[in-house]
């Protein structure tokens, strides 16, 4: 697929593929081929030349309304990122909206709340941390119960650490998405991708598949019941309450032989 620009490709060839589960990453110098690849990818945008398919099963579909049913783009520049002016709370709101969800204000702090992020509910969306930031409007993403595949454009743009943003994609492949990360070609080594630094021709290239991995959520611990007690243990219990019941005993007795004593000598 690629897409021709007004003056010049906006995204040269390129061949991809995606799959629920997976988390992709490619890579390439700002400006070349991000936006048109995540537009184009999520049937928003179609192709000037090549081909975008949906494959369920043994069924194939070319539709675009299909396509955008299934997808979501997260934090596009200049496409759909939040204005910066909006408060977390305000983000959220629209967002539910737009995965067809209740955005009153007690939805609102209610979904704050699951995420943990109630205490940022004033905040500006510029003001938070690029990471926080990826996570909130990834999760607001796949709020709509229809998308399967989500795209994070550049998260390295709002700066933090590239493995921050990676493990949020790598959490909602875990749970069955299919996602696609975008990034440059430095974040890409910092991530430990073997990638040369980009010079000459290699400045255009489009986006290029740089890692892909088919993550897992972490097992949940496993309650071990506690061992039986044995015999021996059994034993030591049984030992242990006669001896108490005797003590009992001898309190007792020394207890009715004192009255006995005071008893005998009022009389």
């Amino acid at each position: 697929m690629s897409v021709q620009g007004r003056r010049e490709p906006a995204l040269e060839p390129m061949d991809l593929d995606l799959s629920t589960g997976e988390c992709v990453l490619v890579a390439a110098e700002p400006g070349h081929g991000h936006t048109a690849l995540a537009l184009v990818a999520t049937g928003r945008l179609r192709p000037f030349a090549g081909t975008v398919e949906l494959v369920e099963g043994h069924r194939a579909t070319r539709s675009s309304r299909a396509l955008r049913a299934v997808t979501a783009v997260v934090d596009v520049p200049g496409v759909n990122e939040p204005e910066e002016a909006l408060t977390v709370a305000d983000v959220v709101a629209e967002g539910l909206a737009l995965a067809r969800r209740r955005s009153l204000p007690p939805d609102v702090s209610r979904w704050l709340a699951d995420q943990d992020l109630a205490d940022e509910r004033r905040r500006r969306v510029d003001q938070l941390p690029g990471v926080l930031r990826t996570s909130l409007l990834a999760e607001l993403a796949a709020a709509d119960r229809d998308v399967r595949f989500v795209v994070l454009t550049v998260p390295d743009r709002h700066g933090g650490d590239p493995w921050g943003w990676w493990s949020v994609a790598e959490t909602l492949a875990a749970t069955g998405y299919g996602v696609l990360v975008q990034c440059t070609r430095s974040s890409a080594r910092d991530l430990g991708v073997d990638l040369p630094p980009a010079r000459g021709r290699t400045m255009h290239d489009p986006p290029l598949e740089v890692l892909r991995t088919r993550p897992e959520l972490p097992a949940a611990p496993v309650e071990v019941p506690p061992d039986p007690p044995s015999d021996d243990d059994a034993d030591a219990e049984t030992a242990a309450a006669t001896e108490a019941d005797v003590e009992a005993g001898t309190e007792e007795d020394t207890q009715a032989d004192a009255e006995a004593e005071t008893e005998e000598t009022t009389r």
